[in-house]
């Protein structure tokens, strides 16, 4: 018999109006902090200002979200600019809707990071290293039909490309790759080393604004 499946709120608007009006509380008293630890004194970061605690793994017991979006979450959090980050744990919840199946986002999320034509890492990855383009292809593929089993093989094949260690969804790995690719086009021709490592922050930043917005589209779309 097939387990019932996780419903986002669990399938009931107080439950979505009670976690938002709490992000949206500490967000108003300047209690959404980056790098300073999941929850204390009544402050912490996107997770720690949803429930309170440590626990990736009370996403889905308490509001019916995948653990795996909250690590994502987690992720963007920390790295997006000072002013997004505040406003992420809302933004992140108000784009779910209550009884929405939310499964197949990580999948699909994975995938774009992977092989999407304009911003998957497979862009990334050289004609030099082809076995390397065949295991991030055949991962992103593997993520479109929902098979997670090689999902650490997109994490192994961008370290062989001299990538970010990756290991939770490879978007580590593709910030930095885009970091690095942005840091050495323009350092070839930038008199000035500062310019070259602004540049590499651009573009370290601009990833996250695209990978944050297209996880926020897939929330949507559920």
């Amino acid at each position: 018999m097939n387990a019932e499946p996780l419903l986002a709120y669990h399938g009931d608007p107080k439950v979505k109006r009670l976690y938002l009006a709490r992000v949206r509380a500490h967000q108003k008293a300047d209690e959404i902090m980056q790098g300073y630890g999941y929850w204390k004194d009544g402050k912490g970061c996107a997770v720690g200002c949803t429930i309170h605690g440590s626990d990736h793994s009370a996403y889905p017991r308490e509001f019916g979200v995948p653990e795996e979006l909250a690590y994502l979450e987690d992720h963007f959090f920390e790295n997006l600019p000072t002013k997004e980050a505040r406003a992420w744990p809302a933004r992140f919840l108000a784009a779910i809707k209550v009884g929405a199946n939310l499964s197949r986002v990580y999948d699909l999320w994975s995938a774009w990071n992977l092989i999407d034509p304009k911003d998957g890492v497979i862009n990334l990855v050289t004609d030099e290293f082809p076995e390397v383009q065949k295991v991030v292809r055949e991962t992103g593929e593997a993520c479109l039909r929902g098979d997670r089993v090689s999902a650490a093989r997109a994490a192994r094949a961008a370290r062989a490309a001299d990538a970010a260690d990756a290991a939770r969804a490879a978007d580590a790995a593709r910030a930095a790759r885009a970091a690095d690719a942005a840091y050495a086009a323009r350092a070839a021709d930038a008199a000035d080393a500062a310019d070259a490592a602004d540049a590499a922050r651009a573009a370290y930043a601009a990833y996250y604004k695209r990978a944050s917005d297209k996880l926020i589209e897939l929330l949507e779309a559920a």
